[in-house]
């Protein structure tokens, strides 16, 4: 999502800081810190928590992107805040960011194992054919969210996001909308 996003705005992604690849930049007038952690996805908040410390970030600004397998492979939702769900990366960014929950996260559905498979088996495989385009798709609905929430603020661009991609679970589940 990072290099999507950063790819679509002309960023350059080309400063190394605590632990991660960083670039800066504007969308229209809009000042942005774009941070891709190099860390195991586990440890994420290893990174972001001495980023936004470093940077005096306020958390509501600070925009946190992950995996959901409790998503539809492709469906994206954008949130406030929250907990984290059993999401390891999650729990670390918390945990590194002092407890605080109180950060906007954009939500990335990949699915859930089929059958009996070991969820961590089925974090690590590639995505096949359908599910690349699926997050691809995704991704560049979620540059589109990012313009928006830039543009518009959280409320008003979660309000029309979520509502989009509601729309969009029920067609990938095939159930009449």
């Amino acid at each position: 999502m990072i290099d999507a996003f950063a790819e679509s705005q002309g960023i350059p992604m080309d400063t190394v800081h605590s632990k991660a690849i960083s670039g800066k930049g504007f969308v229209g007038e809009v000042p942005v810190f774009l941070a891709k952690p190099q860390t195991y996805m586990n440890l994420s908040g290893e990174s972001t928590g001495p980023l936004a410390a470093y940077y005096k970030l306020p958390l509501n600004q600070v925009l946190v992107f992950h995996d959901d397998m409790n998503l539809p492979c492709g469906v994206l939702r954008l949130h406030d805040k929250g907990g984290h769900g059993s999401h390891k990366g999650l729990k670390s960014v918390i945990y590194h960011f002092k407890g605080n929950r109180e950060f906007p996260r954009l939500r990335i559905g990949i699915g859930s194992p089929p059958g009996q498979m070991d969820p961590k088996a089925f974090l690590l495989q590639k995505f096949n054919v359908t599910a690349r385009q699926r997050i691809d798709e995704a991704l560049q609905e979620g540059v589109d969210a990012l313009k928006l929430l830039l543009s518009k603020g959280l409320a008003v661009s979660a309000k029309r996001f979520n509502k989009e991609q509601k729309y969009k679970h029920l067609r990938v589940q095939n159930l009449p909308v």
